[in-house]
């Protein structure tokens, strides 16, 4: 029987990682863990809860204080429960989008966002993607995959998703909300976004979902061949 591994993929917003990482984890009978709708849900509560000022900053020290009543859990087909509240799709707007690198910059935050995320991933055979997975949360992970793409790209790439979800939006703010949240994410005190020493990088501007897949395939089956 070949071995499961933990296998961390992180990178920028758009490039695909999440797509990527729900594919490989079917494809290996493998437990799928997004970590960047973890931090959606948490941004997502505050808008709920006012925890967000009229200039569109967090109230830290309000939000630390409501933490203990945050609880996010993943759904059989993997839907996104706030408190046992399906928000898997309100969690992908772009009021969301706005604010949640700042959400995801809060030291109080990561630290219960990173114990629940190892809790669920004790039994092992896992595929975790995010901006941290493989410097902070597994940096033992047997497999880790920096994902990439081009701004332009991904920017058709975040268009396409919005305006599939009825969303009036345009190329330039969508463009610039990505933009925005590279430089949040990679500039951030609290585990920036960055590529871990021994990951492997991939590309995915010219890369149809199909051949990235077997990409990553191809990497695991490296690791897990006796």
């Amino acid at each position: 029987m070949q071995k499961k591994i933990t296998i961390a993929i992180d990178g920028y917003a758009g490039c695909g990682k999440s797509t990527l990482a729900k594919a490989l984890a079917k494809a290996l009978n493998y437990t799928f863990i997004d970590s960047g709708a973890m931090y959606r849900a948490v941004a997502f509560y505050c808008l709920e809860a006012q925890l967000v000022s009229a200039d569109h900053r967090i109230k830290v020290n309000e939000l630390i204080e409501h933490l203990g009543s945050i609880d996010i859990t993943f759904g059989i087909e993997q839907q996104v429960l706030l408190n046992n509240r399906d928000i898997t799709e309100v969690i992908r707007l772009p009021r969301v989008a706005a604010i949640v690198s700042s959400v995801a910059a809060i030291k109080e935050v990561r630290n219960k966002l990173v114990e629940l995320q190892r809790q669920m991933s004790a039994a092992g055979g896992i595929v975790m993607d995010g901006r941290d997975i493989g410097t902070v949360v597994f940096p033992k992970a047997e497999l880790k995959i920096f994902v990439t793409a081009s701004i332009e790209v991904r920017t058709q790439r975040r268009l396409a998703e919005l305006m599939a979800k009825g969303e009036d939006i345009d190329q330039v703010a969508v463009q610039q909300n990505l933009l925005d949240r590279d430089h949040q994410d990679s500039t951030r005190a609290e585990s920036p976004l960055r590529q871990a020493d021994d990951a492997v990088v991939l590309d995915t501007s010219s890369l149809s979902r199909e051949e990235q897949l077997d990409w990553a395939l191809s990497r695991v089956a490296l690791l897990v061949t006796d």
